[in-house]
């Protein structure tokens, strides 16, 4: 086995190309093998398996500075930099995570997650080198999908004109999660496909490098015959526009190709872009064949490349891609728009059999938010389906372009709260604080399934303002047939159980599970328990009533405390006068939660249900 004999990425330098492509047929089951097992995202690390080879034999990570964009085709340079055998604790609780890290590593010089970030990174380090007399190399991995960011052109743009040294690989597999839509990546295509500019690249280049003692002199003067030609031939030439040299493309799973043209550019002192064409899924038919499926998949069978899961319960994601098709069919004017997760926020369906009404803008977040909302403003009732960690991203467009105006567009907001082994960058434990700051915005979190379909039947019936309903990643309760839809006005709470000796006011998620922990506590305790599916408005009258009732309340959220429902609750007690409050508020505390499966970082943050009731017990008691 090679890659048994890897002990350092050093060690690469020392073998042949033969050996090297049975390294990446070797790389390629290894990580199918963990991913298979773990889950984690495989389509994406199979494609870049060669190009990770050859930049460890171009460049030294412990000097020159990798960063890769999105992070999810990380997998490789993870292994072959000293993490092998720590790969097999992929994205569990204390194992290595699944996106490059500065703190697990002193080879990820960055620390990545969300998309689009690389360029902008890269050109800082490049910066800092250049002031402080420094002598490394800067390299940027970004795939297609991420260059539909608008921060990758910033990084461009400010990159191109700067002059300093740096390469940005833009690995073209024309795939960020779904397939690609817009006018960038049909540009790379177009230059990908162009066979009168890859003959000439191709010839002029395999004869220059054939020459040795001249062949560096002859390879600049065919360089520059080469940027004569491109506006002739290249539709466009964005790259070079922006004031970088582009090289390309080239096959991106030619170990010996890559390696060599990396070699050739590397000293090139300016701003430059060598563009390869990869597969998604390279090696593994299953991945190639299905590249969204297996983007992010959990544990499957590497022999039939099906889900393990055995669980019979819907998602709160499959719940609301049924409910909009439901919806759909008696609203012709219900249109929905995602950021390049058709699939993620349950909308595929939709988009299958509505794709006049199903919009996917890309990897751009803060242009879906300004487009559904002058949709909204223009008469059609319209969902915008993002994960809440990356609406973060539009924090500034939720407040100016929407809730400022009052436009009555719907948020669906999926991945609320923990969202697991995809760890800190992933887990949307912020948005009721960002959101609940927001005047004009409405914001819900249901209890259930059947919850989730009457809040998403009342945001679309809402045209006063905004409407934001944050739902977890995880399996709903179980509900097997669904009960009537109704409207659940702004502002109205929901009694679950009664009680006297404190009253629990749980929202969303926390509702099933506060419910369950005071289970275990009625022969200790009696409590009162409140459905707060509104964090924003609140029910002021209820809430009332029980603070006139209750001297003991406890808040349950998953959100951090800070500035969330707990505070919101807070802040009612203090303004009307309700002095002498005890108040407990479970939540996740001041920190980044690490990845590791959904229920273990639920335990570890005790908020499952024997963590809730322990906290509960504890307060109860006075502690």
């Amino acid at each position: 086995m090679v890659l048994e004999s890897i002990k350092s990425y050093k060690d690469l330098m020392e073998m042949e190309y033969g050996d090297l492509k049975t390294l990446a047929q070797e790389l390629r089951e290894y990580i199918i093998e963990t991913v298979a097992e773990k889950g984690g995202h495989l389509a994406p690390n199979l494609g870049v398996i060669e190009l990770t080879i050859a930049l460890l034999r171009v460049y030294d990570p412990r000097l020159d500075r990798i960063i890769w964009d999105v992070g999810h085709q990380s997998y490789p340079y993870k292994i072959l930099t000293d993490r092998k055998d720590a790969f097999k604790s992929l994205r569990t609780c204390g194992g290595i995570s699944g996106f490059p890290r500065m703190c697990e590593s002193e080879y990820d010089c960055w620390g990545t997650g969300h998309a689009s970030t690389s360029i902008s990174a890269a050109l800082g380090m490049a910066v800092s080198r250049d002031i402080k007399g420094e002598n490394y190399k800067v390299v940027a991995v970004i795939g297609d999908g991420a260059l539909t960011g608008g921060l990758a052109f910033e990084g461009l743009n400010n990159a191109g004109s700067s002059n300093s040294e740096l390469l940005v690989i833009l690995n073209d597999n024309e795939m960020s999660i779904s397939e690609n839509v817009g006018a960038i990546p049909k540009y790379l295509t177009e230059i990908i496909t162009n066979p009168l500019y890859r003959k000439i690249k191709d010839e002029v280049w395999d004869v220059t490098g054939k020459l040795e003692v001249m062949a560096k002199p002859l390879r600049t003067m065919a360089r520059k015959f080469q940027e004569s030609i491109k506006n002739l031939i290249v539709p466009g030439m964005l790259f070079e526009e922006l004031g970088f040299s582009y090289f390309g493309p080239i096959d991106g799973h030619n170990i010996k190709e890559l390696e060599r043209i990396l070699d050739d550019i590397k000293d090139i002192k300016q701003p430059k872009i060598l563009h390869i064409a990869t597969h998604k899924g390279k090696g593994y038919k299953f991945a190639e064949d299905d590249a969204p499926k297996f983007h992010g998949i959990g544990a499957f069978d590497p022999e039939t490349g099906e889900k393990t899961s055995t669980v019979k319960k819907k998602t709160y994601t499959e719940v609301f891609g049924e409910a909009m098709l439901e919806f759909a069919e008696k609203d012709d004017k219900l249109v929905a728009i995602t950021a390049a997760m058709l699939l993620g926020t349950g909308l595929y369906k939709f988009s299958q059999k509505y794709p006049r009404r199903c919009f996917d803008v890309g990897i751009a977040e803060e242009h879906a938010v300004v487009f559904s909302a002058a949709l909204a403003n223009s008469g059609l009732n319209t969902v915008i389906a993002i994960y809440s960690t990356f609406l973060q991203r539009a924090f500034d467009q939720i407040i100016h372009d929407v809730a400022l105006q009052k436009i009555p567009l719907t948020f669906a907001i999926d991945r609320a709260g923990i969202v697991g082994s995809d760890g800190p960058t992933h887990n949307g434990v912020f948005d009721l604080s960002y959101l609940r700051m927001i005047p004009n915005l409405v914001v819900a979190a249901p209890k259930d399934e059947d919850e989730l379909r009457s809040l998403l039947h009342t945001a679309l019936s809402w045209q006063e303002s905004p409407f934001a309903i944050r739902y977890t990643r995880s399996y709903g309760t179980g509900i097997t047939k669904y009960a009537e839809i109704r409207n659940l006005p702004p502002g109205t709470w929901e009694k679950i159980s009664e009680g006297d000796d404190a009253v629990i006011l749980a929202c969303g998620s926390m509702v099933d599970i506060s419910e369950r922990a005071l289970n275990q506590l009625k022969k200790d305790f009696s409590c009162e328990l409140v459905n707060c599916r509104y964090i924003k408005p609140l029910d002021d009258k209820m809430l009332s009533e029980l603070l006139s009732r209750f001297n003991r309340v406890i808040t349950v959220e998953e959100n951090t405390v800070l500035g969330g429902f707990g505070a919101a609750i807070l802040e009612y007690a203090a303004k009307n006068k309700f002095n002498n409050k005890d108040i407990l508020n479970i939540g996740i505390t001041d920190e980044f939660v690490e990845h590791g499966s959904r229920d273990v970082i639920l335990e570890k943050l005790m908020l499952d249900v024997n963590g809730v009731a322990t906290q509960i017990k504890k307060f109860m008691k006075g502690n």
